[in-house]
């Protein structure tokens, strides 16, 4: 078999986070920049060697203050780590959809491992002849971990920010 290497298509891939406000409503957030590199023996993703960095600079939740302080050394200290990275060890494949990436997450300088959910929705050409493969890819992981441990506590004793980050990523790799 020879190696196939995919390359992620920005234009039409996203990466967003969820996160639990005064824990009665759900903040969302993404990042604008993101590239992705995955390398497969043919098509088969199951083999799928894979590559993942954003840019925390490009962190955007609607509201300029709050992205400020996500920014901030308080959190993602963008400055002084200005990505994210994730890189696979195995994949998993539990059906012809269905995968499990495990892999490591680095977050500020904080490397975890993590399970991704992952989804293959399909390989296709585009109108220009390109091979496109796209897939949705879940996960939830424990900011605390990651070394972003800011929070306040509010009036009644609660908490301000929830320590679990629902990630939410709809990527498209085109194939080299």
């Amino acid at each position: 078999m020879s190696s196939t290497k995919w390359i992620l298509d920005p234009t039409h891939s996203e990466l967003q986070f969820k996160v639990k406000h005064l824990m009665i409503t759900t903040v969302t957030g993404h990042f604008g920049v993101i590239e992705g590199e995955v390398s497969t023996e043919e098509n088969d993703f199951s083999t799928a060697e894979i590559t993942f960095r954003a840019a925390i600079d490009s962190i955007t939740t609607g509201n300029e203050q709050r992205d400020g302080h996500l920014k901030s050394d308080d959190f993602f200290s963008a400055a002084t780590f200005p990505h994210l990275f994730f890189t696979s060890t195995s994949v998993e494949k539990i059906n012809e959809e269905e995968f499990s990436i495990h892999g490591t997450l680095t977050i500020r300088d904080i490397t975890k491992p993590v399970t991704l959910k992952a989804e293959l929705g399909g390989i296709a050409k585009d109108p220009y002849g390109n091979i496109k493969a796209g897939f949705t890819v879940s996960a939830v992981i424990n900011r605390k971990d990651f070394g972003l441990t800011w929070n306040a506590v509010t009036e009644s004793g609660g908490l301000l920010v929830s320590e679990d980050v629902r990630l939410a990523a709809e990527i498209q790799f085109a194939k080299q």
